[in-house]
């Protein structure tokens, strides 16, 4: 009944419910009712359950890959790994609580193509003064240490699409020659993640369609994979405040991209290591 009666609410009346219940009154209509809805359900859960706080990641760690790249991308191009990004999100507060951007330098294209210059906004002079991958990623494996992901914390990595693990660190990897690392195995595809919650099409789920229609615009440098993480980041505490709870959805099994069931156990990544090398 209570879904019914909000599917038949003009857009200013769910604004007007919203704001009532001091909820976001931002975003298309099909979000607000969404919101408005889940709002509801929270309600009467609460009413029948205590609410156990234990149960979800402590931490969601978001990256966003910026990787060599040619205009048209020929299909011989390999794609190197020239900027990796963390932002940490803490599912608690919902606030962003640290952030860790290093800079790496490409193997078998040194050289940047201006396409990629203009595209990234990374120059020559950044990637010749950066370390190489596995060095990056051992600071990385550092920083989230540091941070007790994994042992303290429960976490688990989020991207925008499939790419960033399955496509750009598998083959920064064997560029590389390390082993998959075990934290990045798992992941939230927030574009996924995205579709189903708000039941749009997967046309719908590009960053900057996804930020619009939650009312948001884009903050930043589009392809500065820090500002494009955060902006990420935006887009998952607006949808933990919608009610989502977002889970991983996908994984790496035997050098394969695969679906991970919504039905499967929620289950953190392990504390960060570094990979071996490979043989």
């Amino acid at each position: 009944m209570t879904n019914g009666c909000i599917n038949r609410m003009t857009r200013d009346e769910l604004r007007n419910k919203l704001a009532e219940f001091k909820l976001d009154t931002r975003g298309v209509k099909d979000v607000l009712k969404k919101r408005l809805k889940n709002y509801y359900k929270k309600q009467k859960l609460m009413q029948k359950e205590p609410a156990n706080g234990d149960s979800y990641y402590d931490y969601i760690c978001i990256v966003d890959f910026e990787a060599t790249c040619e205009e048209g991308n020929p299909p011989e191009f390999i794609h190197e790994i020239i900027e990796f990004p963390v932002v940490l999100l803490n599912t608690h507060t919902l606030e962003i609580e640290d952030t860790f951007q290093q800079y790496v330098k490409p193997e078998i294209n040194p050289k940047l193509s201006e396409f990629c210059v203009g595209l990234t906004g990374i120059t020559q002079d950044i990637v010749d003064k950066a370390d190489t991958f596995p060095q990056v990623l051992q600071n990385v494996v550092d920083w989230m240490r540091q941070r007790e992901l994994g042992t303290k914390y429960s976490y688990c990595m989020l991207t925008d699409g499939s790419w960033d693990m399955s496509k750009f660190l598998n083959i920064q990897c064997r560029v590389s020659r390390i082993k998959h690392p075990s934290f990045a195995k798992k992941w939230i595809n927030i574009r996924k993640s995205y579709g189903n919650f708000y039941k749009v099409p997967r046309n719908q789920t590009k960053l900057m369609i996804m930020l619009e229609k939650l009312g948001m615009s884009y903050d930043g440098r589009p392809h500065s994979g820090l500002d494009d993480s955060k902006n990420i980041a935006r887009i998952a505490i607006r949808m933990l405040q919608d009610g989502c709870q977002l889970r991983v959805n996908e994984k790496m099994h035997a050098g394969q991209l695969m679906t991970v069931s919504s039905s499967a156990p929620l289950e953190g990544a392990p504390a960060p290591q570094m990979p071996r090398y490979r043989n």
